[in-house]
């Protein structure tokens, strides 16, 4: 129940007028100020004992969800508030369930004692994103939030429209159109080899934070897969459409804007007079723009039969069947959500790689055997990188064991039931990647190591392998980087595609270790408590060209 959030203010100031018409009745007042300062009295008492009533009654007394397994300790008032807000409930509920005996449902209370339930078992998991998936949205705030930025496309809308939606964009990325794009995923991963190689020194030597290149790597290839349009981010960290871009990445700052937009409406919000908010509307207005006039030119381009490319705004605009604006809404969302996302993955790929050496050797030698030099003008083939099974291991492993978004939110929109458990309206859920990726219960022992050989399949003879798609698990819920259903990543396959390109010249063309020896262990590490997972100060290497390719 997320009391707070939905004071009864309609119904409480009707009481109230209510009220204040029987003491006008019974003549209770003498004068037209002394009848404010009742009506008032009335409001905010009834405020003031709703209020306790939900924040110290409710939760402890009354809720449903009491009798699930709790999380210990937390403050007065604030619950686990305070921990949520500084490390963000994907690392927490990781720490959590592995501390308190669960069915997979655990209540956690934070600001004003209100609920929350981190769900983490296979049966639940299915009913929320499957079975009854239209029962459970993602919260209002955060949409509106994500809206104000990127417009109503499939990352904020929901129910029929959200259908609609899914069911207009899926041909773009399809199975097969997303093949057609390899050679740009490899073209663009080969400009950045080239680029890091120049940032060496003489002996091809370089202290590189890694973190600003995966997300210049990532910027560049999402802006020409995704509308066809090059940054030209990779050789200039400081391009006009780059920095515009970079400004509506969602930040650690902006978590309490977020939060806020549950207690108050959007034009009090939008009209903050706060930089973060005029620099974000300015460069969303500057991408959508931009945007606006690339749809009307390939528009132009497919009337006249001509070649507009093979970008998904323009399989989309094959349809026919999506209005402009929707357009403009679906490719903020798209490069929104496909370029932080594969700027995290590639950085926990190059961290994996330095802290595995042996596995940094044996992935080089695959890629060296298999593919062409970045070097060279030789393109490839969607066949020559999904034929590598080592490196598409190391893949899985990644999006596995450190997913970029760590966590999803979920609120019921009516009374629903989960496991057989009770759930009210308006109960927030989490689901937690983070977690559910490494339950021992669901991937065995070594759950929590880093282990590609986990989705490599050998045959008989023990010299050959193959990818194995469960990597072991007993469950297809054990994987939930790309969530599972209607509302799925519709971009999943894109992203491991686009990454695999990237790992592969990266690692074919450079060793990687870590500056700081501590990180070795990857509880040193302080992540972002942001909406994508990346480590806080970026990600520090020794970087040398590797001769021979």
């Amino acid at each position: 129940m997320a009391a707070i959030r939905h004071i009864p203010l309609k119904y409480m100031a009707g009481i109230s007028l209510v009220g204040f018409a029987l003491l006008k009745l019974l003549h209770v007042y003498e004068s037209n100020f002394q009848a404010i300062a009742i009506l008032i009295g009335l409001f905010v008492g009834q405020i003031t004992l709703f209020s306790a009533y939900a924040v110290f009654i409710y939760p402890h007394f009354v809720s449903p969800l009491r009798h699930l397994p709790q999380v210990p300790g937390g403050l007065p008032l604030v619950g686990h508030g305070i921990e949520l807000r500084k490390y963000g409930p994907g690392l927490m509920a990781k720490k959590w369930i592995a501390e308190t005996p669960n069915d997979g449902l655990i209540r956690i209370l934070w600001h004003f004692n209100q609920e929350m339930v981190i769900v983490n078992s296979p049966q639940a998991l299915s009913e929320i994103l499957v079975t009854n998936c239209y029962s459970f949205e993602k919260p209002d705030f955060a949409r509106r939030f994500l809206a104000a930025i990127i417009g109503w496309g499939l990352l904020t809308v929901e129910g029929d429209e959200h259908k609609k939606q899914r069911r207009d964009m899926l041909p773009a990325f399809s199975f097969r159109h997303i093949k057609d794009l390899y050679p740009l995923f490899w073209e663009k991963s080969c400009e950045a080899a080239r680029t890091m190689t120049a940032a060496c020194d003489g002996e091809g030597f370089a202290e590189m934070d890694i973190a600003p290149w995966t997300a210049r790597c990532a910027l560049d290839i999402i802006g020409l897969a995704g509308v066809g349009v090059d940054f030209g981010s990779i050789k200039d960290a400081k391009s006009p459409l780059a920095q515009s871009y970079e400004f509506l990445q969602p930040s650690p700052a902006d978590m309490p804007l977020i939060g806020l937009r549950a207690f108050f409406p959007d034009f009090i919000m939008e009209n903050l007079p706060l930089k973060r908010i005029r620099d974000a509307t300015r460069a969303a207005e500057h991408i959508r723009d931009v945007s606006r006039n690339l749809i009307r030119k390939k528009r132009i381009l497919l009337d006249n039969k001509e070649d507009a490319g093979l970008d998904i705004l323009t399989v989309a605009l094959g349809s026919r069947l999506i209005s402009e604006d929707t357009l403009v809404d679906q490719m903020m969302t798209f490069l929104s959500a496909g370029h932080e996302t594969t700027a995290s993955s590639l950085i926990w790929s190059t961290y994996f790689m330095a802290k595995y050496s042996d596995m940094q050797e044996k992935l080089r030698k695959e890629i060296r055997d298999n593919l062409p030099s970045p070097d060279s003008d030789a393109t490839i083939t969607s066949t020559d990188i999904d034929n590598l099974p080592y490196l598409n291991a190391v893949c899985s492993e990644v999006l596995r064991i450190s997913s970029p978004v760590a966590q999803s939110i979920r609120v019921a929109n009516h009374d629903v039931t989960v496991q057989n458990q009770f759930i009210p309206k308006d109960t927030l859920l989490v689901l937690v990647p983070w977690t559910t990726n490494t339950d021992p219960k669901l991937w065995g022992a070594d759950a929590h190591e880093f282990k590609p050989e986990r989705w490599l399949s050998l045959d008989q003879g023990g010299t050959s392998a193959t990818n194995a798609a469960s990597g072991g698990a007993t469950s297809n819920y054990a994987f939930m980087t790309f969530l599972h259903g209607p509302h799925s990543c519709i971009g999943g396959n894109f992203a491991k595609s686009e990454l695999a390109c990237l790992l592969a010249a990266w690692i074919g063309r450079f060793s990687f270790e870590l500056k700081d020896k501590s990180q070795l262990d990857e509880r040193n590490i302080r992540i972002n408590p942001s909406i994508v997972a990346k480590p806080e100060g970026g990600m520090h290497m020794l970087v040398r060209v590797v001769k021979g390719w």
